[in-house]
């Protein structure tokens, strides 16, 4: 077995990866508001700035920066899936506990990547954002409704038409923001 080691920096700036086991589920974007529920209360618990965030049916892309002196992004992702997991056995929308205890609706593991310097945290935003496009599901990012490129269309980080009509893909923006 290979013993995965993940990057810790206290405080620092995260971009992650999440999806769910089958790939052609649609639970995440059918139960949009069940997951922005697990997300607040996991964030009133163990609290962390969200910078970006995209929800596609089976999978999603964020970028969390924690408090500072805190690298425990993991005990937030448990928290995130655990709650949204139970909520939806309750209703019976997925299946119960497997023979270990676990819901099997995740994939096991998530993918996570430190965010180096601005360059590098506007590329994964920008990312972020298109990833609706990419993947198919809108022709513009404006039309996608479960991403934060909403937010930064308000504060004037990006114009409406950004990553649409063959607009060049751009990120202008400061952490925090």
């Amino acid at each position: 077995m290979v013993l995965y080691r993940r990057n810790r920096l206290a405080g620092g700036t995260y971009f992650f990866t999440v999806t769910l086991r089958d790939r052609k589920s649609a639970l995440l974007t059918e139960q949009i508001d069940l997951l922005r529920e697990a997300v607040q209360r996991t964030r009133l618990a163990k609290p962390f700035m969200i910078e970006a965030w995209v929800v596609l049916p089976e999978h999603m892309h964020t970028i969390w920066t924690l408090p500072p002196g805190d690298s425990d992004y993991s005990t937030r992702w448990r928290s995130i899936k655990g709650y949204f997991s139970h909520q939806l056995a309750k209703s019976t929308l997925i299946p119960g506990r497997n023979a270990k205890g676990e819901y099997d609706f995740w994939q096991r593991r998530f993918w996570e990547h430190t965010i180096r310097d601005e360059s590098d945290f506007s590329r994964h935003v920008d990312y972020i954002h298109y990833n609706p496009v990419k993947h198919g599901y809108v022709q513009r990012v404006c039309d996608w409704p479960h991403s934060s490129f909403h937010r930064f269309v308000a504060k004037n980080i990006y114009p409406r038409d950004w990553g649409g009509g063959g607009n060049d893909l751009v990120g202008q923006y400061e952490y925090g923001e």
